[in-house]
């Protein structure tokens, strides 16, 4: 099993990724195979809304001037999705937006096998509030995607501000710790 994480944080070790590594430190105690990629702060864009991919359906998207298809066959070969944002303005960051829409769209043009029946997680860093919706848009991503969401302790999110913040929120911290538990346990019942 392999779980792909996206840190759409520009912040390489930022308190999103840091959120993120607890997660994957509780899977790779599970056996499962882990990988984090650098979304923010890539060039990647936004849906057209041309509808290329509802002609091709080849699990593609049309566009060829970013590296979107790239980390789209990554989500197509993982067993779960880990989606990590920081809170920007009560929302996800551009790049998140952008993984979401384009995915999303792939996946619907081609029958929706792309993402159903994955785990996906959130994982939302935030200095102080707005955090549930940026948690609310990536769930409802999986929702409408078809795919198994695990839960926690609490929201999956941390409160902090400056790189290692995370570090002073011990009920983030036991939150993410949690959450990796109980997608290590929805991965393994899926996957027998």
């Amino acid at each position: 099993m392999k779980v792909i994480a996206f840190n759409g944080s520009p912040r390489v070790n930022g308190n999103t990724a840091q959120g993120i590594k607890i997660v994957l430190e509780e899977l790779n105690k599970e056996g499962i195979d882990t990988e984090v990629i650098q979304l923010g702060g890539r060039k990647v864009y936004g849906c057209l809304a041309c509808g290329k991919c509802w002609e091709t359906k080849d699990n593609r998207c049309i566009r060829q001037d970013d590296e979107m298809n790239t980390f789209i066959q990554k989500i197509q070969e993982a067993d779960g999705i880990i989606i990590g944002s920081p809170t920007y303005f009560s929302n996800v960051s551009t790049e998140v937006k952008a993984l979401i829409d384009r995915c999303g769209f792939v996946a619907k043009a081609n029958g929706g096998d792309l993402l159903r029946g994955k785990v996906g997680a959130a994982v939302v860093s935030v200095r102080r509030a707005g955090s549930t919706f940026t948690y609310s848009a990536i769930n409802f991503f999986f929702g409408i995607a078809e795919m198994v969401i695990p839960s926690s302790s609490y929201w999956n999110m941390t409160l902090a501000l400056e790189p290692g913040d995370i570090q002073k929120d011990d009920e983030g911290i036991q939150t993410f710790q949690t959450l990796g538990k109980n997608m290590a346990h929805t991965l393994k019942k899926l996957n027998s």
